[in-house]
């Protein structure tokens, strides 16, 4: 297949971009820059730029663009950038798909999005069907998804991938714990008792692989795991496989202070999250129980 990707520099998209070319499928990636070399298309989504030809002709679009929601404080200018650099891409490849001719458009559009769609949900099971929950988060991965909409109405399969936490030693969240619990300091964040949805970096892929193929998955897509755990459990397992202790709270204050509002919603909240759609769609999980995921995920 020919294959459009957005957002193909980041943790997720350099997996993703390299899986997918070592089973022969060609990729164009889409740069802000300049290309460097003839896999790459200059694009300007701040301004609605998308050369229509880019995407005529290829099967399917991927689109990972976004601001790392934890790397700066969540002030009113970068609030704006989180938004933004999610909502344009995803507009200007909509509307872009929406006008190229019927018999030249892609099949499928994957748009990425988030399980900060749901907000604080305590225990509540929460499949692809549940409705969105309040907050920042949730307020932009509705606007995220929304903006899918010009494609839909064009006919084209749309999923929005609502990830969950990814499991690499070597990137996300993961990547800046494992130090902490090598030097014995690691343990629960806040009360522990809220509820953590994961996936490894290798089901992500899986399951991303999953909904390009099977026409049958459209919608919303929830990608985690099988086996949501409270954070308590989660990094008790985490010292287990690194034979380290995880008996060093950070209490939730003190997340407050060093994270601002990401703490509440991106770290304390609590999300059971439930892959649904991929269960029905016969999606076989290469790491379904956390032990497995996380002795996975440190090796990789």
């Amino acid at each position: 297949m020919k294959i459009v990707i957005a957002g193909a520099s980041g943790f997720l998209g350099q997996a993703l971009a390299q899986d997918l070319i070592g089973r022969g499928h060609r990729i164009v990636q889409l740069v802000r820059r300049p290309p460097k070399s003839p896999s790459e298309v200059e694009w300007h989504p701040e301004r609605g730029e998308l050369d229509p030809a880019v995407l005529s002709g290829a099967d399917a679009v991927i689109s990972l663009s976004g601001a790392g929601i934890e790397d700066k404080r969540w002030t009113p200018e970068y609030r704006r950038i989180l938004l933004d650099s999610r909502v344009q891409p995803t507009t200007t490849i909509a509307t872009t798909l929406a006008g190229v001719p019927e018999q030249r458009r892609p099949a499928v559009f994957l748009s990425a999005s988030a399980i900060g769609f749901y907000g604080e949900r305590g225990d509540q099971p929460l499949p692809e069907g549940a409705t969105h929950g309040t907050g920042f988060l949730a307020d932009l991965v509705v606007q995220w998804e929304a903006a899918t909409a010009p494609a839909v109405e064009a006919g084209v399969r749309v999923c929005t991938l609502r990830t969950g936490l990814v499991l690499a030693a070597s990137g996300g969240l993961l990547k800046r714990m494992i130090p902490l619990f090598k030097f014995g300091i690691g343990g629960k964040l806040g009360a522990g008792t809220q509820y953590q949805a994961w996936i490894t970096l290798a089901d992500e892929i899986g399951a991303i692989r999953h909904a390009l193929e099977t026409e049958a998955v459209s919608g919303p897509v929830n990608l985690v795991g099988p086996d949501p755990v409270r954070n308590e459990d989660f990094v008790r397992a985490l010292g287990s496989v690194l034979h380290r202790p995880s008996i060093f709270p950070t209490p939730a204050f003190g997340l407050r202070l060093v994270l601002g509002q990401f703490a509440d919603e991106g770290v304390l909240v609590s999300q059971r999250v439930i892959p649904q759609v991929l269960q029905d769609s016969g999606y076989a999980f290469e790491h379904d129980n956390l032990e497995a995921a996380l002795r996975w995920a440190v090796a990789h």
